[in-house]
């Protein structure tokens, strides 16, 4: 299935600089979902920094150390968004559905908390196949989708004048 959209454009103030988190569980996945992501980003000229964990649990804990960091390193350069991604598949147990739901309902707090601007990109599937149609930027490109997701609620965050003034200053 694929899925043929014109790309999105945005506008912002100035270039915005985002975090991007993958969690490298499956590393083929990871690899195709960064990759829809790299290039939604690359197409619009936005910065980014990749952080990679090992599993989708991690990813709330990057983001909050990110957040954290600029208490201890007020120079350091603030990230106006974020972008999550990872794969979560059904096994036997109900591990799939405790990672799933814990790293969603971290992030929604994360999110909510402290008015980040998110694009979720964390998959959960039934089975491999399902992740990889999902992941591949040829098909349904889930992790360009979370990049743009990211990218909008910028925009909104922007134009409700909720980012903030200084961003960064060199050393």
């Amino acid at each position: 299935m694929q899925h043929n959209k014109p790309p999105r454009t945005f506008s912002f103030n100035e270039p915005p600089h985002v975090m991007i988190v993958e969690a490298r569980f499956y590393d083929d996945l990871a690899d195709m979902l960064l990759a829809g992501a790299k290039a939604v980003l690359d197409r619009v000229g936005v910065t980014y920094e990749v952080a990679t964990v090992p599993g989708a649990l991690e990813i709330p804990a990057a983001i909050t150390f990110a957040l954290r960091a600029l208490n201890y390193d007020p120079l350091r350069r603030r990230f106006d968004g974020y972008v999550a991604l990872g794969t979560v598949i059904k096994g036997d147990t109900r591990h799939d559905e405790i990672v799933g739901d814990v790293s969603a309902n971290s992030l929604y707090h994360l999110v909510t908390a402290h008015a980040l601007a998110l694009g979720n990109g964390i998959l959960t599937v039934n089975e491999r196949a399902q992740a990889v149609e999902r992941a591949d930027p040829a098909q349904m490109d889930k992790g360009g989708g979370a990049a743009e997701a990211c990218l909008r609620m910028i925009e909104l965050k922007q134009h409700f004048r909720l980012s903030s003034k200084r961003r960064w200053v060199a050393r």
